[in-house]
């Protein structure tokens, strides 16, 4: 697994990788460096390889390309330092790798025999392949990106796969209820022991009869005439697959749910970026601001040094918001099954939506009525009732009828019809305790889908009137936050304008940058668990699909 951390040292981006660069983590690191030098082109980077155990050819290429675009590479350890020099084209120096006595260099010459004289030559005509070009950006709403999830997520494919499965069951089991017929042509030739067939050989009788020839086609058939175990199977079947099938629904709310939570939630982090830049930008006047009081005798050093830290700062923070919108896309993407490549641009912003406030009785009824899950587990309810009476009727006699007709006779042109009809009805007597014992077992099932339905009805009920609660708080928390940051403005350009009076010094104006910080915070925040408590309750009342797969 690799993992990536970024801090600020000396004027320089410092980004410290650990782990394998191999494979996918090449991908991940070459993500993270390009989103780096795009929204900062002008700061400088170092890549911190000393927590690299293992890298690879793309890895190395990546490397190439991240040096290339001015990037300072810092390695240890013999494999690393080597594969850093080849990038940068430095020579070893003094290092504890570059120092080789005779036997050791002499060693080195040997092994290097020994894997060009024993290896494949396929090995070393083995070129890395040519990078494919990255994909043009999906832009995508959240409506979108639910459609695209709904249709690739692999969860919501498998849950269709095992609805289809039971559908299948529910014909199988269908089938026994049917008439079959089975076509049935040979031509064979025999030869018999007559003194197997009576045990002893008669005199004047020969030993054998034949050979002779006989040739049979025709057909068989057989149907149940009445059999209740066959048909409360069937009905078990048919309930198996409505349950299957709202399975699947539910499946695919559930992937709605994630793909909404994850989409609302980059967006919290893009708003996150974006506010930190709006403060980093603020904290950048604000500091050009007490430099240039300073230069003209008013204000102080100390003043230009706060302001210049609370800018280090704000930077500092815009990094980590920065990393954080990374992972959060990387999360979309891996819910909507796209490639590693591929890069995604939201379209939407967090925004809020004053809705009615539900009534609390109205919505579990609507819940009970639209929950999958709901529907799912009363269908697999009503087929174990089924199986139950199914376990039960084995104890009732079943009615059957069978036959066949067909041509027979020692040739295909001296034969005559010949035919077995029969009707059968078979009635249980003992089956040593194996019906009582099937039952007893179905009606076990029964008591434990009951209990389930139960569990599920006080699950759904504490879902919405959660749901309810943290929408009516969320609702109230963006009215009093955005109250706020109207306020921490207002704050700060008064603040601004004492301390370009004089008036003041510049801590007004950095407690002022402060309450401007949280503020942005808390309004970002309450924008994201309002529309988080909407999907939420969505997903609670059974609407999640209806709402937002448009």
């Amino acid at each position: 697994m690799l993992k990536i951390t970024t801090e600020q040292i000396s004027g320089r981006l410092v980004l410290s990788v650990e782990g394998r660069l191999a494979g996918q983590a090449v991908t991940t690191l070459g993500h993270c460096w390009r989103e780096l030098r795009a929204t900062s082109p002008e700061q400088k980077f170092s890549v911190n390889l000393c927590g690299v155990s293992f890298i690879d050819a793309t890895g190395k290429a990546l490397l190439q390309e991240i040096h290339g675009q001015g990037a300072q590479l810092l390695a240890e350890g013999c494999l690393n330092q080597s594969i850093v020099e080849e990038i940068t084209g430095k020579g070893r120096r003094n290092g504890s790798c570059g120092k080789r006595n005779g036997a050791g260099g002499a060693a080195l010459i040997f092994f290097a025999f020994l894997l060009l004289a024993f290896a494949p030559a396929e090995t070393f005509a083995q070129t890395a392949p040519p990078s494919a070009p990255l994909p043009a950006p999906l832009r995508l709403t959240l409506d979108q990106a639910v459609a695209l999830a709904l249709k690739q997520n692999t969860m919501g494919r498998i849950a269709a796969i095992e609805a289809a499965e039971a559908a299948q069951d529910k014909d199988i089991a269908r089938a026994a209820l049917l008439p079959r017929a089975d076509l049935d042509v040979n031509d064979n030739a025999r030869r018999m022991n007559l003194e197997t067939g009576f045990g002893q050989r008669f005199p004047g009788m020969p030993q054998h009869a034949g050979p002779f020839q006989i040739f049979n086609a025709g057909a068989s058939f057989s149907a149940p005439v009445l059999d209740l175990t066959l048909w409360r199977r069937y009905q078990a079947a048919r309930n198996g697959a409505e349950a299957g099938r709202q399975s699947a629904l539910a499946a695919r709310e559930q992937v709605t749910l994630l793909v909404v939570s994850q989409y609302i939630g980059t967006l919290r982090s893009i708003a996150n970026v974006q506010a930190s830049e709006s403060r980093v930008a603020l904290a950048q006047a604000l500091y050009d601001q007490a430099a240039d009081l300073q230069k003209a005798g008013v204000g102080t050093s100390l003043d230009a040094l706060r302001a210049n830290v609370e800018l280090q700062n704000e930077k500092q923070r815009l990094i980590l918001a920065q990393a954080e919108r990374l992972l959060s896309l990387f999360g979309l993407s891996r819910l909507l099954n796209l490639d590693s490549r591929q890069n995604l641009v939201l379209d939407d912003a967090l925004q809020f939506f004053d809705t009615p406030q539900p009534d609390p009785q109205a919505s579990i009824a609507l819940a009970l009525a639209a929950r999958p899950e709901w529907k799912a587990l009363d269908a697999q309810l009503l087929a174990a009732r089924n199986l139950h009476h199914a376990a039960v009727e084995q104890r009732l006699p079943s009615l059957r009828f069978e036959g066949s007709w067909a041509y027979s006779g020692i040739s295909s042109t001296r034969g005559i019809p010949v035919y077995n009809y029969q009707a059968s009805l078979t009635l249980p007597l003992f089956a040593g305790g194996r019906i009582h014992a099937e039952a007893v077992r179905a009606g076990l099932e029964v008591e434990k889908f009951e209990q389930r339905q139960a569990d599920l009805r006080f699950q759904i009920a504490l879902e919405v009137d959660t749901a309810l609660v943290a929408l009516t708080a969320s609702r109230s928390e963006v009215e009093v936050a955005n109250l706020g940051v109207k306020l921490a403005n207002e704050e700060v350009q008064q603040a601004r304008d004492r301390f370009q009076a004089g008036v003041a010094g510049n801590i007004e104006v950095i407690s002022a940058q402060d309450a401007l910080a949280r503020a942005s915070d808390n309004q970002i925040g309450a924008l994201y668990r309002f529309n988080q408590s909407r999907a939420d309750f969505a997903r609670a009342t059974g609407q999640m699909e209806k709402l937002y797969g448009k």
